[in-house]
Parts: C-alpha cells; sequence; structure tokens
C-alpha cells in the first residue's frame, strides 16, 4: 500500500473515531452550578456535553471557563445525547417545576431503553415520585439527587444525595462519587433509596438548615440586644465557637458576614440589610410533610414560621409602637458576667442543634416507614458532613452513632448526645431565661428545650385533651393499664356522657 493511501486508510479512521460517542455525563442547564458541576467532572477527568436552552451561553462557556477542558458544547438537545456513551447520562440543573418536565418530554425521543435521566434540582419529592414511576414505564431509569453545597461545593466538592431507580446506581457511582465532597477520604455522597428518597433527604436537608440558621440568628439577637455586643465582639464570639463542638460552615460564615464592613463607610453591613427573610419552600415542605406523617418536627416548623414573621415587616413597625413589653434600655447591658452569658448560648445552640438534628433523623426514619424506603442513616450523615450547607463536625458523631446502631431509635438515646445535652441544659435554660425576661424571642431554642421537656415526659396532659375532645365531640379515649374498670374496659375506645344529657353514640375513632 502506497504512502498515500495509507494516509488516507488513517485519516478516514480518525474521522470515523471523531463521531463516535464520547461524553460521560450530559448536563443540561448552565447557570452557575451546573457550569461549577461540568468544570468538577471535567478536572475528574469525565468527558461532559454541555447543553443550554440558550444556545449562546454554551459557546460563552466553551470559550471561557471550558476552554481546554474536557467539554463538548451542544447546540440541541439531538447533538446532547448523540454525544453521550451508553447507557446515555443527562443530568438536568434546572428550575424544579415545570422546566424539568419539559426538558423530560424533550429528550425522551432521542433516549433508548436502559438510559439514564438525573434531576439534580430542588425538586419536591412527590414530583420526583411521579416521574420515577412514568419513567419506569418507559424503561428510563430516572435519578432524583440532592445537591448541596451551593457554587463553591459545586465546583470543589459538594453533597450529593441520589435516589431513585437503583439499576441507576453502579451507572453513576464512579461519577457522583468522584466529584463529591471528601470527609475522612471518604465521599459524600452515596445511593439513598428508590424512587423520591434523594428528594426527600435534600428536603430534610434544607429544613434543618433552616433551623440551624435561625438558632444561630436568635444567639446574634441576644449578643446583640441583651449583651449590647458590637458586631466585632459577636463575630469573635462565633469565631472561637467555631474551635470547639460547633464548628461548622454556617457558623463560619457568620463570623466572615459579621466582620465585613461597608467600604463606603467601615461601619457593619449587615445592619444595614433589611430585616425580612425570604424562603424558596424546602423548609416548608419538610414542615408540612411532618404534619402530614404526625412527627414533631417543631424546631423547623419554627424557623418556617419566623421567616414568616419576619416578612410581615410593616406591621412589626406599627406593633412596636403600640405593644408593650420587657426592654432593654439604650445604654449598658444587664449582664454583668458575659463570660457565662456567651458560655450559656453556646450550649443552648449546641443543645437545640441536636434536638433539631434528632427531629430530623425521626421524620426520615417514618418516612422510610410510609414509603417503603430503607434508608441508610449513617450514609445520610456521611453525605451531609462535607460539601453541603449543614456540614460541620458535629454530624461526624451522628455517622459514628448510627453505625455503632444502625436501628438507633433517637439519637438523644445515643450516649455521646445524652451526655451532651445533660451537660448543655443549665445554658440552655439560663439563655431561654433571659430572652422570655428581657422581651427576645426566641423561637427555636424555645420550641427546642420544650421539645426535649415533652420527650422526657411519661406523662403528658392530653388525658385532658382527649377527655375535651369526648365531651364536645364524642370522639372517645382509652384508659391508662391499671384504671380498668367495669365501666372502663382494656384496650377499648370508650364515649362518656360528662353531662348526663348527651347520647351514647360516638364519632368514628381515626388518627390525626
Amino acid at each position: 500500500m502506497s504512502a498515500i493511501s495509507r494516509l488516507s486508510v488513517i485519516s478516514r479512521h480518525i474521522s470515523n473515531t471523531n463521531k463516535l460517542p464520547r461524553g460521560d455525563l450530559g448536563l443540561i442547564g448552565l447557570a452557575v452550578m451546573g457550569q461549577n458541576l461540568i468544570l468538577n467532572a471535567a478536572d475528574h477527568g469525565y468527558t461532559v456535553v454541555a447543553y443550554n436552552r440558550t444556545t449562546s451561553k454554551v459557546d460563552h462557556f466553551l470559550a471561557n471557563e471550558a476552554k481546554g477542558k474536557s467539554i463538548i458544547g451542544a447546540h440541541s438537545i439531538k447533538e446532547l445525547v448523540d454525544n453521550l456513551k451508553r447507557p446515555r447520562r443527562v443530568m438536568l440543573l434546572v428550575k424544579a417545576g415545570k422546566p424539568v418536565d419539559d426538558f423530560i418530554d424533550q429528550l425522551l425521543p432521542y433516549l433508548e431503553e436502559g438510559d439514564i435521566i438525573i434531576d439534580g434540582g430542588n425538586s419536591h419529592f412527590p414530583d420526583t415520585n411521579r416521574r420515577y414511576d412514568e419513567l419506569k414505564g418507559k424503561g428510563i431509569l430516572f435519578v432524583g439527587s440532592g445537591v448541596s453545597g451551593g457554587e463553591e461545593g459545586a465546583r470543589t466538592g459538594p453533597s450529593l444525595m441520589p435516589g431513585g431507580h437503583p439499576e441507576a446506581w453502579p451507572h453513576i457511582k464512579d461519577i457522583f462519587q468522584d466529584i463529591a465532597a471528601k470527609s475522612d477520604g471518604e465521599p459524600c455522597c452515596d445511593w439513598v433509596g428508590e424512587a423520591g428518597a434523594g428528594h426527600y433527604v435534600k428536603m430534610v436537608h434544607n429544613g434543618i438548615e433552616y433551623g440551624d440558621m435561625q438558632l444561630i440568628c436568635e444567639a446574634y439577637d441576644l449578643m446583640k440586644r441583651v449583651g449590647k455586643f458590637t458586631d466585632k465582639e459577636i463575630g469573635d464570639v462565633f469565631t472561637q465557637w467555631n474551635k470547639g463542638v460547633l464548628d461548622s460552615f454556617l457558623i463560619e460564615i457568620t463570623k466572615d458576614i459579621l466582620y465585613y464592613n461597608d467600604p463606603t463607610d467601615g461601619k457593619p453591613l449587615v445592619e444595614k440589610i433589611l430585616d425580612t427573610a425570604g424562603q424558596k419552600g424546602t423548609g416548608k415542605w419538610t414542615a408540612v410533610n411532618a404534619l402530614d406523617l404526625g412527627m414533631p418536627v417543631t424546631l423547623i416548623g419554627e424557623a418556617v414560621f419566623s421567616r414568616c414573621l419576619s416578612a410581615l415587616k410593616e406591621e412589626r413597625v406599627a406593633a412596636s409602637k403600640v405593644l408593650v413589653g420587657p426592654t432593654v434600655e439604650d445604654g449598658a447591658s444587664p449582664i454583668t458576667d458575659r463570660k457565662k452569658f456567651v458560655d450559656d448560648l453556646e450550649q443552648a445552640l449546641y443543645a437545640s442543634k441536636i434536638i433539631s438534628y434528632a427531629q430530623g433523623f425521626m421524620l426520615m426514619n417514618e418516612a422510610a416507614k410510609e414509603y417503603g424506603w430503607k434508608l441508610n442513616n449513617a450514609g445520610i450523615a456521611l453525605m451531609w458532613r462535607g460539601g453541603c450547607i449543614i456540614r460541620s463536625v458535629f454530624l461526624g458523631e451522628i455517622t459514628a452513632a448510627y453505625r455503632e446502631n444502625p436501628e438507633l431509635e433517637n439519637l438523644l438515646f445515643h450516649p455521646f448526645f445524652n451526655k451532651a445535652i445533660t451537660k448543655a441544659q443549665s445554658g440552655w435554660r439560663a439563655s431561654i431565661a433571659k430572652a422570655v425576661e428581657y422581651g427576645v424571642p426566641a423561637p427555636a431554642f424555645s420550641t427546642a428545650l420544650a421539645f426535649y421537656d415533652g420527650l422526657r415526659s411519661a406523662r403528658l396532659p392530653a388525658n385532658l385533651l382527649q377527655a375535651q375532645r369526648d365531651y364536645f365531640g364524642a370522639h372517645t379515649f382509652q384508659v391508662l393499664p391499671g384504671q380498668e374498670n367495669d365501666l372502663l374496659k382494656k384496650g377499648e375506645w370508650i364515649h362518656i356522657n360528662w353531662t348526663g344529657r348527651g347520647g351514647n353514640v360516638h364519632a368514628t375513632t381515626y388518627d390525626a
């Protein structure tokens, strides 16, 4: 064969090779999270095919941030799919809701049985359940994955919480665990469970995040209003706390915020921010689901309501002029022992945080029973140990507790947390007492303690509540063991004619 013929064959071989699919992962959505996740995957040796509905963003991305990396641009859904190896893995990082369904509909004509669609947005888990069932019937393996850590986490290592069709996991495991954050060398990513389990765990993560943020704000507020600390001094306190049991991402960023001054006048920027908090709904979803499942996830609920109350700015300003209560006058703080005040607050924050996580895992355990999932609590705690917004040293202890006893009924029953919350009680109660004494709202601290005191009460006043329900609505009641007699039968639902004027017909018994 002549040299020219050999060159012709080589040329055709190169041309054909270039037409073979090269992409390990397709990603739709080139906002900050999408771009950073693509760059993260490329850094780990994967070839990513990038697509955005506005295709000019694809070109700009390739010419700038993605230049020189193993990233292929696509200008259509077909081009995206054509560039992917089988089974094709396509990840959506788009706004939750209708956009997810729209992109799934656009993908389906080009996908084949066994291909994988991954929704990495903040979708509500019932939507993920629906999509899982619909796509399962079409032979497509659907995954709903929580992604936490913000833009920095996406770039350097997020926490990933995948759930959905179990047959998809072997095909995405390496990519997900490679690009995920690492905690003591272990990836902050593992398989969560079927259907919407991944997005459910992300929802609870976000609910706990609401609680953590509210607790931090209450500690700040008490130092500011009662302790009369400057923002710099509060920042110093958070710096110190970040070296101990409260070491976490949210404590770290809080001290950075408190140290930041407006460059125009040198005054703390945080004091210039309007005191109305926004929310995207995931905390509310957690609270509503807790109510649906009958689980007392009180701290997350209070955190959501606190944001709602903050939004009533005009009403609060008006109320401040007419509603009377204790206040701390301008000038010197009534606190004489600042160190004890701060130490008590640290214990209040730590104990309340323990309660929040205990409630979160109670909720997930109940959800697993309700929805038929088998959740790995130790794995979930590890997923949250790094990369995500609630990452903290504290989560290492939760991981250890569930590895030691996977069937642990409640975190508060584990020796580590039982000892920690017992030690924290004095400071916890003292901080809440200070808040009440000086009229500073501390709903998250207070509800955490109320839950703790309720849980440790062998008997609650619900006996009177049940009597009231039976009195006005004939809702019936059961009797305590040992209190049975001819009228009060063991195990039966009983209605009493409390006044002698009522009837003996009772309402249908049900749990609510």
